[in-house]
């Protein structure tokens, strides 16, 4: 394994509520990963509460997947774990359009995007050190097959109130949105950590 490559840079970004989760969709400039040597650009991002994936089988407040395409229509995802903590200073960039969501409520036609603005994504670079892969499937319908996740091995902190802010204006049913533990099924776990020597 290699070092996760990810260059990301701030992009004009639209929020959607997906019913079943709060996305970014992001345009072909935003940024990108490199694994195993091919780029994979960053199309949208979301988030779990609580997290759908553990470590050593503990589960975390909150994740986050940054869902990135190949030009061959591949699919890798960046994971990043939250526990409760300190504030998270991305978060910050889109707290008034999580409320603005949130406050439209059953107005706004789910699915419609809301125009956030520029968003800084240089928060969301750090932490690469170590990681976790595995070959595995997207955890939503239509779980598309195939998916190389990698699940960044620091745990990152938001605020009880930031959590709550991301799922506020999902309907009750989804504000608890992650997909149950999955069997390993044969699956080989890599991980990756960077060594101090140069």
């Amino acid at each position: 394994m290699e070092p996760l490559e990810r260059d990301y840079t701030a992009a004009n970004v639209t929020m959607v509520d997906n019913v079943f989760n709060i996305a970014l969709r992001y345009n072909d400039t935003s940024g990108a990963v490199k694994v195993d040597g091919k780029k994979y650009k960053l199309k949208q991002l979301h988030w779990h509460s609580p997290s759908e994936h553990t470590i050593n089988g503990q589960r975390f407040a909150v994740e986050l997947h940054m869902v990135h395409y190949a030009d061959d229509g591949n699919i890798t995802v960046v994971s990043i774990l939250y526990r409760y903590g300190k504030p998270d200073p991305f978060l910050f960039q889109i707290n008034d359009k999580l409320a603005e969501l949130s406050a439209e409520g059953c107005k706004a036609e789910k699915g419609d995007p809301l125009p956030v603005g520029v968003v800084n994504m240089t928060e969301l670079r750090q932490g690469a050190h170590r990681y976790f892969r595995y070959l595995g499937s997207l955890s939503a319908p239509p779980c598309t097959e195939g998916v190389i996740w990698n699940i960044l091995g620091e745990i990152r902190e938001m605020t009880k109130e930031q959590a709550a802010a991301l799922m506020a204006p999902l309907e009750g049913s989804y504000r608890h949105n992650c997909r149950p533990l999955q069997p390993l099924n044969g699956r080989t776990v890599q991980f990756y950590e960077r060594s101090g020597k140069l």
